[in-house]
């Protein structure tokens, strides 16, 4: 089996590559190819990988490639995981907003937006070589922001795309520990969008947990997301939300934070990283500097919202385990023939939310056998989850037609259109200024 990450030289890498090596992987990778545009990223991770490999079970061939046709030739699953722009784009996503007043966030928002502006050319690209090259291929989908992309690969190859986000596999990991439970025994009931979403029922058996977990406090400090976000807001949701909500339920807070710190988490991250990726491909020992600075990374993840005393002490069981590696690895035994999995998906929404259109991706819970992979059926959404799904998803879907038309009045309402932002004036402001400071945001409309 050949698997390829299209955006093979990005950090977490070695976390797929530790994946796949391990003795009890789900399922054999043969090779793994890894594709970038950047051949000193690439060149960086790959000594990350040469050192890993020593110590790994069975490690698969490893390729390296800057020539994507090369790459996604005979693949049999291709991990879409580039990051057009690089840090300084993101960056530049978060300053535009924040020098506005608006939160200024990678995924969420604005920032979110100009994103996939700039994304989306690079996405539709990739759809139609792997659909030339690879038209039996399973796509797993990790670039952000991650609905907005999957849903516009899936217009180029359907239901062969999938996403996947390790937020909801966090969350419903603590939750699982939180009641007592294991994988066997719980079932579940999450709905949302990516980054947008909520786990509104955990039963063990035939007895559902959730009520009293909320009503638990020490059970709620064990979830970092009722942390977040407070006890008393959670109990009046009656539903564990995705961290990522933070950023809706407590705008102001958050951009409040961000704006007082003295780094974005972009530069945090582009800081960090650089000193890594100058010098991991002659560092004999890369491995243990990757591993350094990935926890550095991990331990700091939204740290704007956590109070300032707690920013640098997330919780242990916070950052144990990651948890997206593991799942796409199940996904593509699953795919393969290894039996049966149950996870939370971003796929096209065919009626699971009747409020949403059929093409719509959503985040749900999905069953993944050899034939494929089957939405849950999810209960009804409505009042403050379904308007808020929906005018993020209306964002989305402008965005989405902004970009194939090439139309900047489109994306104007795009940005307007998103909870986020508070006024007209502002959403054209924003979409200019993006427009003059990230080239690819301004290719997109040429």
């Amino acid at each position: 089996m050949k698997l390829t990450i299209i955006g093979g030289g990005g950090f977490r890498v070695p976390q797929i590559f530790e994946a796949v090596s391990s003795a009890d992987a789900p399922t054999r990778v043969d090779e793994l190819c890894l594709h970038d545009v950047s051949t000193e990223r690439l060149a960086a991770i790959r000594a990350v990988l040469e050192s890993q490999a020593d110590s790994a079970a069975r490690p698969p061939k490893l390729t390296y490639t800057t020539n994507l046709d090369d790459a996604v030739s005979g693949a049999d699953f291709v991990f879409s995981a580039m990051r057009v722009g690089g840090l300084e784009g993101r960056i530049a996503d978060e300053r535009v907003a924040l020098d506005l007043g608006v939160l200024g966030q990678e995924t969420i928002g604005p920032g979110g937006l100009s994103y996939a502006l700039r994304t989306l050319p690079a996405v539709r690209h990739l759809a139609r070589r792997i659909a030339e090259l690879a038209p039996e291929a399973w796509v797993i989908n990790f670039t952000n922001p991650a609905g907005i992309v999957t849903e516009t690969m899936q217009a180029e190859l359907g239901d062969r795309v999938v996403g996947i986000c390790d937020t909801p596999i966090g969350l419903m990991r603590r939750a699982v520990r939180a009641v007592g439970g294991d994988a066997a025994s719980v079932s579940f009931d999450y709905v949302g969008l990516n980054h947008l979403g909520w786990l509104r029922s955990i039963t063990v058996g035939d007895v559902e947990k959730l009520p009293d977990l909320l009503a638990d406090d020490d059970a709620l400090y064990g979830i970092e997301e009722a942390r977040l976000m407070g006890f008393d807001w959670v109990r009046s949701l009656g539903a564990l939300p995705n961290e990522y909500l933070f950023y809706y339920y407590f705008q102001a807070e958050a951009t409040a934070r961000i704006r007082e710190s003295v780094q974005t988490r972009g530069e945090f991250l582009l800081a960090q990283q650089s000193g890594f990726y100058q010098d991991a491909a002659a560092d004999p020992d890369a491995f243990a500097s990757w591993e350094r600075t990935k926890f550095e990374r991990e331990a700091s993840y939204m740290a704007e919202s956590r109070p300032e005393e707690e920013r640098d002490n997330r919780e242990a069981s916070d950052i144990e385990g990651g948890g997206y590696q593991a799942v796409a690895l199940a996904l593509m035994a699953a795919l393969s023939g290894g039996g049966s999995s149950t996870m939370i998906l971003n796929v096209a929404n065919r009626g699971a939310v009747p409020q949403l259109s059929d093409n719509a991706v959503v985040e749900i819970p999905c069953t993944v056998d050899a034939s494929g992979i089957h939405p849950h059926r999810v209960a009804p959404v409505t009042g403050d989850m379904i308007g808020l799904m929906q005018q993020v998803k209306a964002a989305e879907q402008l965005t989405i037609a902004a970009s194939a038309r090439r139309d900047p009045s489109l994306a104007w309402r795009a940005i307007a259109a998103h909870p986020i932002v508070d006024s007209v004036a502002t959403a054209k402001r924003l979409l200019e200024r993006y427009r003059e400071v990230i080239p690819g945001v301004a290719r997109a409309f040429d």
